[in-house]
C-alpha cells in the first residue's frame, strides 16, 4: 500500500508540477505526516524532490525530472480503455487522437495486459445515450471546446423554450458535460453561471481577443451535482397518488424518470387484494403528468390530485370519441374524400 502511495505522489507532482503537503494528503486521503515520511523515504531513495517554504511554497520534482515507472496493474490497464467514450471524442473532433493514444499506451503495455486490455475493447461497449433518441446536431461543440480551452468569449444565438425563444448571449465557457449524450456547457453569462444546450446554440462567434479567467476553485463537477440536484427539485413542484398493477409497477422503471421511479419505490406500500400497489410520485405540472402517466395505460389509476384525475379522464373520453366505430366497423367520424380514398388504398394494400 505504501509503495502504490509513494508512486501517486510521483505522479501527481510530475503531472501538477507544484503541491503542498495537505494538498498531497488530501488527494491520497491520508495524514499530513503521513505525506512528510513518505517525501523522506523518496528522498532516501534519490528522487529529486525538493520543497518550497512559504505560502506559495509546496513540493516539487527537480526540472527535467520524469519516472520511469509504469507501474499499471492489470485492472488499471483495463480501465483505460473501458474509460473513453468514442461517441463524445468523436463529436469534440477528438475521436482520431483518442485511437491514437490507446494504440500508443496499448504499444508500451506488457504482453500479458496487452491482452487483457484488448478483450476490454472486444467485449465492452459504453453506449450513453438514451433509446429511441436520435443524435442531437453538435455542429458548434468544436469551437465550444476550443474557448472553454483556451478561455475566450464567445458570442452566441441561442434557442430557448420560453419566450422570445431566440436570445443573443455572450458567454464565458467554463467547462463541457455530456448528459445521457447530449452536451451542455456552463458558462458564465450576465453576470450568472449557467447551463446551455450545445445543440440549441444556433449560431456562434468565436471572441478570441475577449480573454476571460476561471474563478479561482471552479469545480465543475461539484457545479454539474448541484445544478443538477437543483434541476430535479424544480421538476418535482407537486405529488400525485396513484394505484400501480403488478405488470404498471414492473414497467414503471422503462417508461418513467429515474426520480419517479425512486419515489414509488420508498412510497409502496404492500399490494391491496387486486394485488394493485399504492404509491406517492413527483410531478411537474398537471399537464406534463398527464401524458407522462397515460404511457401505462390500463396499469395506472389515479387517486389525487382530483385536477389530474380529471385531465385523464378528459384525455381518456376524447379518445374514445376519436376510436369508436360505426355498426358497419369503418371509422366513425368524417374526412375529406381525398384522405378517405387514400385510406382504403392503404388498408387494402
Amino acid at each position: 500500500m505504501r509503495a502504490s502511495r509513494l508512486v501517486s505522489i510521483l505522479l501527481l507532482l510530475q503531472t501538477r508540477g507544484l503541491m503542498t503537503a495537505r494538498e498531497l494528503a488530501e488527494r491520497l486521503e491520508v495524514s499530513v505526516r503521513t505525506i512528510y515520511r513518505d517525501v523522506e523515504s523518496l528522498h532516501a531513495a534519490g528522487i529529486p524532490l525538493y520543497g518550497d517554504a512559504g505560502p506559495s511554497g509546496g513540493y516539487r520534482l527537480l526540472d527535467g525530472y520524469r519516472t520511469r515507472l509504469t507501474g499499471l496493474t492489470a485492472d488499471e490497464a483495463e480501465s483505460l480503455f473501458l474509460a473513453g467514450l468514442p461517441g463524445p471524442a468523436a463529436e469534440l473532433g477528438l475521436g482520431a487522437v483518442v485511437t491514437a493514444a490507446q494504440l500508443k499506451l496499448m504499444a508500451a503495455l506488457p504482453v500479458e495486459l496487452r491482452d487483457r486490455a484488448g478483450r476490454i475493447q472486444e467485449r465492452f461497449l459504453l453506449d450513453a445515450p438514451s433509446w429511441y433518441r436520435d443524435a442531437e446536431p453538435v455542429t458548434h461543440l468544436p469551437a465550444v471546446a476550443a474557448a472553454v480551452w483556451d478561455e475566450h468569449a464567445l458570442q452566441v444565438r441561442y434557442r430557448r423554450w420560453k419566450a422570445p425563444q431566440e436570445v443573443e448571449r455572450r458567454l464565458e465557457p467554463y467547462g463541457l458535460v455530456v448528459k445521457a449524450g447530449r452536451w451542455y456547457v456552463v458558462a458564465r453569462s450576465e453576470g450568472q453561471v449557467r447551463t446551455y444546450r450545445v445543440s440549441q446554440i444556433l449560431e456562434l462567434h468565436p471572441l478570441h481577443e475577449e480573454r476571460f479567467t476561471r474563478p479561482p476553485g471552479f469545480d465543475l463537477a461539484a457545479h454539474w451535482e448541484a445544478y443538477r440536484a437543483e434541476f430535479e427539485a424544480r421538476l418535482r413542484r407537486g405529488e400525485a397518488v396513484v394505484r400501480l398493477s403488478p405488470r404498471g409497477l414492473e414497467r414503471l422503471a422503462d417508461l418513467m424518470t429515474p426520480g419517479v421511479v425512486e419515489a414509488a419505490r420508498a412510497t409502496a406500500g404492500s399490494p391491496d387484494e387486486e394485488g394493485w400497489t399504492r404509491v406517492t410520485v413527483p410531478i411537474e405540472s398537471v399537464e406534463h403528468a398527464t401524458g407522462e402517466l397515460l404511457r401505462l395505460g390500463l396499469d395506472v389509476e389515479i387517486l389525487s390530485p382530483p385536477e389530474l384525475r380529471h385531465a385523464v379522464a378528459a384525455v381518456a373520453r376524447a379518445l374514445t370519441r376519436r376510436y369508436a366505430s360505426s355498426a358497419d366497423g369503418q371509422p366513425s367520424w368524417t374526412a375529406p374524400a381525398e384522405r378517405r380514398i387514400t385510406w382504403k388504398r392503404r388498408v387494402t394494400s
